[in-house]
């Protein structure tokens, strides 16, 4: 039972092929190290030449961003003011500076066009439909307004977005921006409209939904979380190179220790 156990179970399958892969690897050269130069020299030396491939691995995967990896960067909500209920609510969030001009008896139409020329004129970005940033602001705005029950799943449709800040600094120049570490904050507010109830009629095709116009646009802002993909691989190189530089001083100071040992004895030897 127990063998079955193991042989359906991924868990402690994948457990017992990692215990197995470092036994045999590393147990391995310890063997061949262990008859050659003695069994604590030898364990010394494995442990050194471990240290220094985790480092290196490390490394590796700190500069490409692959591997051992922490979360990836993801739009993240700005605390109580995430869906905005209407264009007044844009200024009191802090996202723009201004109350966009729009008449008490303006439409929803005309209510969004004012909106986006006042982000437009405060700096935001208007981001083309076939931008891949657009693509992800409408995931991420998607889970806010369901989440909020601001709009049912298929009840709405994400007709702009807007983007501000997330600029990178120091730039050697526009192609050489890998010393660029410090980021300013990188915002987003994303235009959704309601769509109208579609009739299925059996035997028929569904009809294509349509932009409810008599209902009010609502917003979504979204700040951008840099997320962490590069520390586990930046703790393991640092701490791999720790290990790594403790024991090669170790495997120094014995050498130094037996160099001296050796001058010694032979002096003894000549003396007498």
């Amino acid at each position: 039972m127990a063998l079955l156990a193991i042989g359906w179970e991924p868990e402690l399958r994948g457990l017992l092929t990692v215990i197995i892969g470092v036994v045999v690897l590393c147990g391995s050269i310890y063997l061949i190290l262990a008859t050659n130069i003695g069994a604590r020299l030898g364990f010394l030396v494995a442990l050194t030449a471990l240290a220094g491939w985790m480092m290196l691995m490390g490394m590796t995967w700190w500069i490409y961003g692959i591997g051992l990896r922490g979360p990836d960067p993801s739009w993240a909500e700005v605390p109580g003011v995430t869906v905005l209920q209407d264009p007044a609510a844009l200024r009191d969030s802090g996202a723009i500076d201004v109350l966009p001009p729009v008449a008490e008896e303006a439409s929803p139409d005309e209510s969004a066009a004012v909106v986006g020329v006042t982000l437009t004129d405060e700096g935001y970005v208007k981001l083309a439909s076939g931008d891949p940033a657009f693509g992800q602001a409408q995931a991420a705005a998607a889970e806010f307004l369901e989440e909020e029950e601001a709009f049912g799943p298929g009840g709405y449709v994400i007709t702009d977005v807007y983007d501000i800040g997330g600029e990178r600094y120091p730039k050697i120049n526009d192609s050489l921006d890998f010393v660029a570490f410090v980021h300013t904050p990188h915002f987003v507010i994303v235009e959704a409209r309601p769509l109208t109830e579609v009739r299925n009629e059996p035997g028929r095709a569904p009809a294509q939904p349509e932009i409810d116009d008599s209902e009010q646009v609502q917003y979504v802002y979204m700040v951008r979380d840099l997320g962490a993909r590069r520390q586990p691989a930046t703790v393991l190189t640092i701490g791999g190179g720790a290990i790594f530089l403790a024991l090669c001083y170790l495997l120094n100071r014995r050498d130094r220790f037996r160099r001296q040992n050796l001058e010694s004895a032979a002096a003894v030897a000549t003396a007498g």
